[in-house]
């Protein structure tokens, strides 16, 4: 047995369907910024590097990556504790840029809502947000989604950038955790 195998209840997205849907983002964000000569990439810590790792080799046209780190979950939970904090912030100016904001998963939108109001103090050119998940009907405020890879329902899901007590990033697929495994639930 594998060790993630016996917090595995199901496999959500597959690695094919994963990378198809990824090749698909990237090639609307590029039709999207075919024009744009100052897009950056901003990923979202940790979960969001996958992503973007897959997403960069599908997008055309040039652009630039960025990291920001928040937490709003503490270590072990399983939900959101509504405080948000940047653990580490841009290393690059966004005024007058185009920003792009790559992200794992969205569920209430309170921890985006707080990340792109930060941002847009910036004077930023635009701000779009593109994530690989989306929980909408966990959503406690409202997130213009730009860029949606898959809508799932409200599932303990880890894998493909997604953690399970800082574990199991590393999978190529998405799975989705034993009900009796959830233990802050």
């Amino acid at each position: 047995m594998l060790p993630y195998e016996k917090y595995l209840q199901e496999i959500l997205i597959d690695e094919q369907t994963l990378q198809s849907r990824v090749r698909e983002l990237g090639a609307e964000i590029s039709q999207d910024y075919a024009d744009c000569t100052d897009l950056l990439l901003l990923c979202i810590l940790k979960g969001g590097i996958m992503f973007l790792a897959d997403l960069t080799r599908h997008i055309s046209v040039p652009h630039e990556i960025d990291f920001l780190a928040v937490s709003s979950y503490g270590k072990g939970a399983r939900a959101s504790s509504g405080n948000v904090r940047i653990d580490m912030d841009l290393s690059e100016e966004i005024g007058g840029r185009h920003i792009l904001i790559v992200e794992d998963i969205i569920d209430s939108g309170q921890t985006l809502r707080f990340v792109m109001d930060v941002l847009q103090a910036r004077r930023p050119a635009s701000i779009n947000l593109c994530t690989l998940l989306d929980k909408s009907e966990m959503r406690t405020v409202d997130i213009p989604i730009a860029y949606r890879g898959f809508e799932i329902e409200n599932k303990f899901v880890f894998g493909y950038g997604l953690d399970l007590d800082e574990k199991f990033r590393n999978l190529p697929f998405i799975g989705v955790v034993k009900k009796d495994m959830i233990v802050n639930d």
